[in-house]
């Protein structure tokens, strides 16, 4: 049998789900609402074609250049997430290029928000699904709204930008792990501060929460998309600096 280190990327997804799935199991939780983000930054097409022949669905990339160089590339029913921070001037091209773009879960301030809400009215597609992004370590290296400010962002999409549909809160856990418990819990009572704000239910608002190391206690935790790239496609290969 190969190593994790020499399996390829099909291999590797099929592990992960299988730890899902027993995450799910311990924590009592349906698998099926629980989502797999293959978080596919910096690699190849055939890595992606890979993966999406073992029959997954569910891709998310960090990069507007990526996203739109592959996607075309790839069978139209693959769910796109845009999952890394959205500059002002890559809205437009991020919209335009991927015709199948399901999410943006980096939404972090109103905005981005309009931005995404004039872009998805002009070219007359259905609503963008987004999340609100939570800077729930207080890293200044980190994006995100305040965990105090989140309620505000979210009731700015529901009541001001019918061509988005907020579907929850997204953060990103300390990257030592130390403190991802914490991270989470903090994502979780924004969201019941949210539901309550919006009168809605817990299971109308999603959280994405956890990456390749931290996955399994951000589905304990009540996570509803978990963003996993190095457990399935290993370790990234960066290239050379420059703008994005």
């Amino acid at each position: 049998m190969a190593s994790s280190s020499e399996a390829g990327p099909a291999a590797l997804l099929k592990a992960v789900l299988e730890r899902v799935h027993h995450s799910a199991d311990r924590s009592g939780r349906d698998v099926n609402n629980i989502r797999v983000v293959a978080a596919s930054k910096t690699k190849s097409v055939s890595s992606l074609r890979q993966v999406y022949d073992a029959g997954h669905r569910c891709f998310g990339e960090n990069y507007v250049q990526e996203i739109i160089e592959k996607a075309p590339q790839l069978p139209e029913d693959i769910e796109w997430h845009f999952i890394g921070n959205l500059q002002s001037n890559k809205v437009k091209p991020l919209l335009a290029g991927v015709p199948n773009l399901a999410y943006v879960e980096t939404v972090d301030d109103e905005k981005i928000a309009n931005l995404l809400e004039r872009a998805v009215a002009k070219i007359g597609r259905k609503p963008l699904k987004v999340f609100v992004e939570v800077n729930t370590s207080g890293e200044t290296s980190k994006f995100g709204v305040e965990p105090a400010v989140c309620v505000d962002l979210a009731k700015h999409i529901v009541t001001n930008c019918p061509n988005l549909e907020f579907c929850g809160l997204m953060t990103i856990g300390m990257p030592d792990y130390s403190s991802t418990p914490e991270n989470f819990k903090t994502l979780s009572n924004c969201r019941s501060e949210v539901c309550a704000a919006l009168g809605i239910s817990e299971a109308q608002c999603e959280l994405s929460m956890g990456m390749t190391g931290d996955f399994e206690r951000a589905i304990e935790m009540g996570s509803t998309t978990v963003r996993i790239g190095t457990a399935i496609f290993g370790r990234r290969e960066y290239p050379p600096k420059e703008d994005k």
